[in-house]
């Protein structure tokens, strides 16, 4: 059901006195009996009306009528108490006459947040800093998803509430159900008043949430130049392994996410093992999947290998087999810095535009320079020594794709000047 919108048609006369702040209506319509509990379409009642708008008058005179502590832990549909209104709408003089009449500072609504949580998600600081003095509990869950008032400050970005809860004894290191701390959320979406100064308090800034993502890896990931400054001027370790398999770094995030200025900062930072090493997996792989040149141009140039190192993980031999199936890759990038060829598994080669690779001999005369695929079909057909393993015959059962074995019989050159493929070997000789 929508607890959003009042009908007008639910709300009682009480009720109505209470939002619009009519004292004398109010006493006027107790005086006559009116009872001050009916509930409208939100599960609200006057003193929700009152305490919600601050008409804190009217607020006053509903709690000196009623027997005070029922109304006062009432509740919406919502889990909302007069002082969970009251506070999520910054209404500071209505928050401090229900503390005074007894309110439970602490009380959850059905989302499991508390008053405080929900003063700190509108960034009402006065309101916030009256609860601290008044002894709301600082730690703990005050959410259902495990986010404290710290977590929620730090998500708004609200840094000078964040440094009222610190000063008062907030946990720094609090952690949701994932295992996130308060710096992993600022690091997260981008808020780096608030990193800034939970790290300065010492938060830890090598924390892993439970998947053992580091705040520098989302930080990375989400392209937050500023925060992942901030982060490694503040000891953030950039070798440590954001994934359970210790493969994944900061540096992959940002590899696969097009993020070149971080990029430019965390190569010089970041070991090289993970380049060509054994049960690692190469940036270049990361790159490849996101598509984006300009990062592939960069590690390319820093010195990280075309060929990189044999991934189960993705199921291929090298960067290049990847490249092949996914159409945003740069595959000729990859190709122009001596990737090696042989690393292709044939699945893909038989697949793969032969004419994607520039293997067509554009003059095979000696008029221009030959391609490095010409080159390489020269030298399989030297080793291969006799004519005789030369011909169509034999090629044709060599362990390779169809589309090299046409290549090797220089089929790319008879359909070039017309020559039928019927025509004596004398046409197809070494050039």
């Amino acid at each position: 059901m929508d607890f959003t919108e009042a009908y007008s048609d639910t709300c009682s006369a009480v009720g109505v006195a209470a939002r619009e702040g009519d004292v004398k209506l109010l006493r006027k319509l107790i005086k006559k009996g009116r009872s001050v509990n009916v509930y409208d379409n939100r599960g609200w009642i006057p003193i929700h009306e009152a305490a919600f708008h601050n008409s804190y008058k009217c607020l006053s005179v509903l709690i000196e009528t009623a027997e005070s502590s029922p109304v006062l832990s009432s509740k919406t549909f919502e889990g909302k108490t007069a002082l969970h209104l009251a506070a999520s709408h910054g209404s500071l003089r209505s928050t401090e006459i229900l503390l005074k009449a007894g309110a439970n500072i602490n009380e959850v609504t059905n989302e499991k947040e508390t008053p405080l949580f929900l003063a700190v998600e509108g960034g009402y600081i006065d309101v916030v800093k009256l609860l601290v003095m008044q002894g709301a509990n600082l730690n703990g869950s005050h959410s259902w998803c495990g986010w404290n008032s710290l977590h929620q400050a730090a998500f708004r970005g609200f840094s000078d509430i964040m440094k009222v809860l610190l000063v008062n004894g907030a946990d720094r290191e609090s952690q949701d159900d994932f295992g996130i701390t308060p710096l992993f959320v600022a690091a997260q979406y981008g808020k780096a008043e608030c990193l800034k100064m939970l790290a300065e308090y010492g938060a830890n800034v090598n924390c892993q949430a439970s998947d053992d993502a580091t705040p520098l890896f989302i930080a990375a990931q989400e392209g937050h130049l500023e925060c992942v400054e901030l982060l490694l001027s503040n000891g953030a370790d950039p070798n440590l392994y954001c994934d359970v398999q210790d493969w994944q770094l900061p540096i992959h995030a940002a590899a696969q996410m097009g993020r070149t200025n971080i990029l430019e900062l965390l190569i010089p930072l970041t070991d090289r093992i993970g380049d060509t090493g054994e049960e690692k997996v190469s940036p270049v792989y990361s790159m490849v999947n996101g598509g984006h040149k300009e990062c592939l141009k960069m590690l390319l140039r820093e010195g990280y290998s075309p060929n990189a190192q044999e991934c189960p993980m993705f199921n291929c031999l090298s960067p290049l087999c990847i490249a092949i199936s996914t159409p945003k890759a740069n595959f000729k990038m990859l190709w122009n810095k001596n990737v090696d060829p042989f690393l292709i598994v044939s699945a893909q080669i038989s697949v793969m535009d032969v004419t994607f690779m520039d293997v067509t001999v554009t003059d095979v005369t000696g008029n221009s320079i030959p391609t490095l695929a010409h080159l390489c079909r020269l030298e399989i057909r030297s080793l291969l020594k006799s004519e005789r393993l030369r011909s169509d015959q034999y090629v044709r059962k060599l362990p390779i794709p169809t589309c090299l074995q046409e290549y090797q019989l220089y089929s790319d050159i008879l359909q070039k000047y017309g020559i039928s493929e019927e025509e004596p070997d004398q046409h197809k000789s070494e050039c």
